[in-house]
């Protein structure tokens, strides 16, 4: 009989956080923080937290002058880098990518899916996080699944350190109940529309009528929550190198930008960057995008299809500037940032990533 087929989410288990103890043993067992610059009196957000800042309430996408009020005296905050963060993810994949019989697909700098066939894919999974302490001193969590959405859900099961395996057969024995936000691509506004229908539970998702769905979200979306009640999703795993469908670059300011012209130097900047990254590339640029985050708190995002691939840095410049000139005249602005779409390669059926760099 052959061995069958399995997906396995391995998840590093507080990533950054647990890099930034590597560099500082004496961090080891505190409550740490790390975002922006790492000066919470600044305006930036916990990019994350380590478990002991986690009991006091604080997580990622946190404003650091709030996570300042949540944390203890002891916490310590520190700045995000990302080159760091980069070397370690680097040798985590490269150590998974050795293991004997495992295709991966990476899917983030902390997270990517194992796809092997074997009769006891606890074993896989033990075996792989043993390889990964062994090689890096960071610990993860595994998720088994016979599908990627069961897998990388299991995962929420097993931290920190642990395995869980999350099939058909079990999946409404532990899923059944849990709310719909804790499925794999509902985020908060989704869990209000699907309430507004009835629908609060994953088994209510699962037992909806997809007519109901389609005439929410649409054919395509209606039918794939639908189906993710249920836990449907695909199984292969697929080992083609992620190409950047865009180049992005944000930046959140610490003072309002109160003027126009101080709004149209910072897009002319940031355009710059995002242009002269795709450039790197060797790729035309086909759509820009426009991300303005109003004080205090509002934020939005516009975007426009050029009107032909461009490899021209002032065609695209124009393009950012031009919807700049439709934000909200008098409005101060808090966050910019300006997004560059490309032509994908010819091979372009690879898997796509969307690279942003903030200086926050």
């Amino acid at each position: 009989m052959n061995p069958a087929p399995w997906v396995l989410h391995v998840d590093m288990d507080q990533f950054i956080a647990a890099v930034e103890v590597l560099r500082h043993p004496e961090l080891s067992g505190k409550p740490v923080i790390v975002g922006g610059n790492g000066d919470p009196t600044e305006r930036a957000v916990v990019s994350t937290a380590s478990y002991e800042a986690r009991a006091y309430g604080i997580g990622s996408g946190m404003p650091l002058k709030i996570a300042a009020r949540k944390a203890p005296d002891d916490a310590v905050f520190l700045p995000v880098d990302h080159e760091a963060y980069e070397a370690a993810s680097d040798a985590v994949m490269m150590t998974l990518r050795a293991r004997p019989g495992v295709v991966l697909e990476v899917i983030g700098w902390d997270e990517c899916f194992l796809g092997v066939s074997t009769d006891n894919p606890e074993t896989v999974a033990r075996d792989a996080q043993v390889a990964v302490l062994e090689a890096t001193r960071l610990h993860c969590s595994v998720g088994i699944g016979d599908n990627k959405i069961r897998a990388k859900i299991a995962t929420e099961f097993g931290k920190p350190g642990g395995v869980f395996r999350l099939t058909e057969k079990n999946w409404f024995e532990v899923m059944g109940e849990r709310p719909t936000r804790d499925l794999w691509g509902v985020g908060s506004r989704v869990q209000k529309r699907l309430a507004d229908l009835g629908i609060r539970t994953v088994r209510e998702l699962a037992d909806a009528e997809r007519d109901d769905l389609v005439a929410e979200f649409g054919p395509k979306m209606g039918v794939w929550y639908h189906g993710l009640g249920s836990g449907d999703g695909p199984s292969v795993v697929d080992d083609t190198p992620w190409v950047a469908r865009s180049h992005s670059r944000e930046t959140t300011f610490q003072a309002n930008l109160t003027t126009a012209r101080e709004i149209e130097e910072a897009i002319r900047g940031l355009a710059e960057e995002a242009f002269d990254d795709c450039a790197a590339e060797g790729r035309a640029v086909i759509r820009v995008h426009l991300k303005v985050r109003y004080a205090p708190f509002v934020t939005k995002t516009t975007g426009r299809k050029l009107a032909e691939p461009t490899t021209s840095r002032e065609t695209f410049i124009a393009a950012a500037l031009a919807l700049g000139g439709a934000l909200d005249e008098g409005r101060e602005v808090r966050l910019l940032g300006v997004r560059a779409e490309m032509e994908m390669p010819v091979d372009g059926d690879a898997a796509e990533r969307t690279p942003v760099r903030g200086r926050i």
